[in-house]
């Protein structure tokens, strides 16, 4: 069995983001030259989140309005964890919309449903922070 592993970084302008990385994970995949498998993408901190839904700007709006009304960022008192940080709404965040995911591989590509992309999700922003990409298979 064959395997593959690495980082990719992200350090977005502004608190909250959502972007699509299908391409990059896309990329990996072709570079680990593995044609059946897994492929794990996984955020690496705790306050970003890697997750799979479809890539359509009134969705990715919805998701911010929803996830805010679950865990409003403001005001930051609200929150315990928020003697020394204000991102306790960014470690709900995270925890509703995933840690990671995993994807399989078939015929050197990753086998989507319909409209499936790949996002990683940035709820406490202006840093840089990773992804681990650990790709199994033959």
């Amino acid at each position: 069995m064959k395997n593959y592993r690495k980082e990719l970084f992200y350090n977005t302008n502004t608190r909250r983001k959502i972007i699509n990385i299908t391409r990059e994970i896309e990329n990996c995949v072709n570079e680990s030259s593995i044609k059946e498998g897994l492929c794990l993408v996984n955020a690496m901190h705790i306050t970003s989140s890697v997750f799979i839904n479809d890539d359509e700007s009134g969705l990715h709006a919805d998701f911010e309005i929803w996830l805010e009304k679950l865990a409003p960022e403001k005001p930051y008192s609200q929150y315990k964890h928020n003697g020394y940080e204000d991102n306790g709404d960014a470690h709900l965040k995270r925890t509703i919309m995933g840690r990671e995911v995993v994807v399989a591989i078939t015929k050197g590509k990753l086998d989507f449903g319909t409209w499936e992309q790949i996002f990683y999700g940035e709820f406490d922003g202006q840093r840089e922070k990773r992804v681990l990409v650990k790709i199994i298979g033959e």
